[in-house]
């Protein structure tokens, strides 16, 4: 079982150190090394043993040290960094004995005053009013839907539906995109710096209107103009030749200015509000001309970038922070730094970049192609095809027959197999033959036929349905050679990638042999500037272990047998990184691995690993078998109530198409819940430490395979909390969850009026190299994880506890009550969360 200290192999532990009793830090060495002695359960430790090469401890083990020496108020506070830049007690004391000031601190703000939790009256009104939000735009959804179907179906033959859905999508689509616009307008005005009480009427107009907003189809053009015009639209001060790759929409628009020529990699959040001890806090985030912020980033409220400056990739900005003009920071929180993130040139490419043309054809082509296949397609299939249509005109109550059931089966197993293998073939092929038009290394104009090209074969190959497909079993590997990775000769392990692999251009991505990738890889293969891109290879070495969330660009320096650890900044700078791993952002070198984390070692050469690879694939076929099965059972209940709406229109008209949407939702989310609550026995899961060659790993890959993925509308709603304590998690009151993940829900724990924001995630597990290994995780009441927060296993966390945005809580980390914590890796921070608004009575 994971967290067991009598597990580290003990070091020497007889031989006296020659200078032991002398030096100012005399007094601490001596406290240290009794901690320590206690925690790995021997009776001394020598001051100049290493803790991991002598004394065999890893991670969790030191992470369980320094959580006792916090306690002691002899001592001073020790952080993981400290441990792994001082792995000996002597040199650790002696660097605790001496004063060195942090590189980066944030200002110092006065604490956030904690606001009374609201009443459960207030609570469940807030829940009423945003099911009745919910309903209501169901309702006028199903109203437009049945008045275009009515009259498409009103068209004379083929033509004459696609003309009448070309002329429909193209209202429904320019309703869609100006609705939320509308609603911010009329519901908000503009946003200012200013504190909402959660669950208050206040918030309710907050949570519609950021629903909205996030839910607009303008979103899925990220990366064009016409994703900036729409946030220009929402109130958002953005000047000219600035593109935004980021799907995650900034809410407070208002509060957002952004510069001349600035590029915003995908995945930053800047969402211009944060949520803590009961309160939403809007605040303003300034980005100035030119500016690079990196993938992955997080900017919280309250900061800027001056003119010309960068933010490197895996980084944050914290509330107070400032970059001036010109410079290049990193790191969480970010701090100056030498390092160029931007590597390609606005000069490389001109300015006179097609942005309006781009527009105009992006716009041409939805309104022309995809609409009418998505709306006519619908018509035509209940016009034109005989089966269908004599079933639906069976009359009313057709669905009470079998021969209903019975070809909604076979309809929805056809469609369903038939969308599968075409989608397979197509991956596969298509984007191949778009890719020889695109040269690596080559400088092209933004915008251009080379640029909608690259972002094609970006969408075509990134499809989430096939890497959760193959994700976590051997034929990921040939997934991934087919889309065109360069995957070296592969070393099969079973579980070479996991379910979460993406990439701007899979022919550009090379993993060398014997490499194993956890969920959340980001291969960064194209470079950008305000009039130009650029894709490049990018080639991560033989031997290596890629942990959660690792973002890798091109001429990453880490070369053959490197663990990289979860949210590390892969450097740019330096030598070439080998035999080493790397943590944190700004990164810094650990132990590879230690003793403990060789003790399945056996299980992976030979006749043992032929065997148990066998078994594993077997499994993890059946796995694949369930997985599809499960989804087609989802699509032929879809039908169903896609059929049984349609059957009862004419009697019912819009409300039955209403009611079979609202249903489709609450079949989802409660089919979600009775699958991975079967998968996993209904029963709890147990903290475990095993190999990946044990049938519990493999069952626990099937759990990840399975596992219930909340919808995106639960969040910020009263119902969020119903969906977690369904699956398992032991949840407190008022639960505030933005957007929060939990691989493993059974074992976490959270109290009373805690705050989730978004990107957020406590990961119950970690999985390194053979080894898997998972404990519980528990929060206190009135905890706050900040934005792109991410909390390990084993992690306790006291009540009213901060933590920052971007972090990463390793595991094993003991918080203590209204402590704030923060950084990748987390430590504590010298002050308490700033205030960036006013208070609001």
């Amino acid at each position: 079982m994971v967290g067991k200290p009598a597990e580290a192999a003990a070091g020497p532990t007889t031989v006296p150190h020659p200078h032991e009793g002398a030096g100012p830090a005399a007094g601490t060495e001596t406290a240290l090394a009794a901690v320590l002695a206690d925690v790995v359960r021997v009776e001394r430790v020598p001051p100049e043993a290493d803790f991991f090469a002598d004394l065999g401890a890893d991670s969790l083990v030191m992470a369980h040290f320094c959580a006792r020496v916090r306690k002691r108020a002899d001592l001073p506070s020790v952080s993981m960094k400290d441990i792994y830049r001082h792995p000996t007690i002597a040199g650790l004391a002696a660097a605790l004995e001496t004063t060195v000031p942090e590189p980066v601190r944030p200002p110092a703000p006065a604490p956030t005053e904690q606001t009374r939790p609201v009443g459960t009256a207030a609570y469940v009104l807030c829940g009423t009013l945003q099911l009745l939000t919910l309903l209501g735009y169901s309702y006028l959804a199903a109203v437009v839907t049945t008045l275009g179907y009515d009259w498409m179906a009103a068209g004379s033959g083929v033509g004459g539906i696609y003309l009448r859905a070309v002329l429909f999508g193209a209202a429904a689509f320019l309703g869609t995109c100006v609705l939320p616009v509308l609603v911010k307008w009329t519901l908000v005005g503009r946003w200012k710096p200013r504190q909402i009480r959660i669950w208050s009427l206040a918030y309710v107009r907050f949570w519609v209107v950021r629903t909205l907003v996030q839910a607009n189809p303008l979103v899925l053009f990220a990366g064009s103009p016409l994703y900036v015009c729409y946030l220009r639209a929402l109130g958002a001060k953005i000047g000219r030749d600035v593109t935004v790759f980021s799907h995650h929409v900034p809410v407070c628009t208002d509060l957002l200015s952004v510069g001349d020529g600035t590029v915003i990699r995908k995945d930053a959040f800047f969402t211009c509000y944060r949520a803590h001890a009961g309160l939403i806090r809007p605040g303003t985030v300034t980005i100035g001309k030119d500016v690079l912020v990196s993938e992955a980033t997080v900017i919280d409220t309250g900061t800027s970038l001056g003119d010309g400056a960068q933010l490197g990739h895996a980084s944050s900005l914290h509330t107070g922070q400032t970059v001036p003009a010109g410079e290049h920071w990193h790191g969480s929180p970010a701090q100056r730094t030498e390092v160029d993130y931007r590597t390609l040139a606005a000069a490389d490419g001109g300015r006179g970049t097609p942005r309006a043309a781009y527009s105009l054809l992006q716009l041409l082509t939805t309104l022309f192609v995809y609409l009418p296949l998505a709306i006519g397609g619908v018509s035509m299939l209940l016009a034109e095809v005989p089966r269908l249509a004599a079933l639906l005109e069976a009359g009313p109550l057709a669905f009470t027959t079998w021969s209903f059931y019975g070809e909604a089966l076979v309809t929805s197993l056809a469609l369903f197999s038939g969308a599968l293998l075409a989608g397979l073939l197509v991956v596969a092929t298509v984007p191949r033959l778009l890719h020889l038009a695109l040269e690596p290394g080559k400088v092209y104009r933004l915008y251009g036929l080379h640029y909608s090209l690259h972002r094609t074969i970006a969408r075509m190959t990134n499809v989430t349905f096939f890497t959760t497909l193959f994700g976590d079993s051997s034929y990921i590997v040939g997934y991934l050679s087919r889309l065109g990775y360069d995957l070296s000769r592969v070393e099969q392990t079973g579980s070479n990638f996991g379910t979460g692999v993406k990439h701007e251009s899979p022919y550009l991505s090379t993993v060398g042999s014997g490499t194993m990738v956890a969920d959340g890889l980001s291969v960064m293969n194209a470079d950008y500037s305000r009039s130009s891109f650029r894709l490049s290879r990018v080639a991560i070495g033989p031997r290596n272990f890629l942990g959660n969330t690792v973002c890798y660009p091109p001429g990453g320096r880490t070369g053959d047998n490197c663990l990289l650890a979860t949210k590390v900044a892969v450097p740019l700078d330096g030598p070439v990184r080998e035999g080493t791993g790397l943590l944190g952002s700004p990164c810094f070198e650990i132990p590879r691995s230690v003793e403990r984390d060789a003790a399945f070692d056996h299980l992976r050469d030979g006749d043992a690993l032929r065997r148990h690879l066998t078994a594993k694939n077997a499994y993890n076929i059946r796995t694949m078998g369930l997985f599809l099965l499960v989804r087609w059972a989802h699509v032929y209940a879809v039908t169903l109530l896609a059929w049984a709406a349609a059957d009862l229109y004419p009697t019912l008209g819009a409300v039955a198409v209403a009611a079979a949407s609202v249903l489709a939702v609450l079949f989802a989310v409660g089919y979600s819940v009775a699958v991975e609550r079967a998968v996993n026995g209904f029963r709890r899961q147990t903290p475990r430490y095993c190999s990946i060659y044990t049938p519990y790993f493999w069952r626990h890959e099937r759990f990840w395979k399975l596992h219930a993925a909340p919808l995106r509308f639960l969040n910020g709603t009263p119902f969020k909390s119903l969906f977690w304590r369904a699956l398992g998690v032991r949840l407190g009151r008022r639960l505030f969850d933005d957007g929060c993940d939990m691989p493993e829900r059974s074992l976490v724990t959270i109290g009373d009026h805690c705050a989730l924001n978004a990107g957020s995630a406590i990961q119950c597990h970690s999985q390194e190299d053979g080894t898997f290994k998972s404990d519980r995780t528990t929060l206190g009441t009135g905890c706050t994880l900040g934005t792109g927060a991410l909390v390990h296993y084993g992690v306790t966390v006291g009540d009213g506890a901060v933590l920052a945005p971007d972090s990463f809580l390793m595991k094993g980390e003991d918080v203590p009550r209204n402590a704030h914590w923060g950084g990748n890796p987390a430590r504590e921070l010298p002050t308490a969360i700033p205030d960036s608004g006013r208070r609001t009575p």
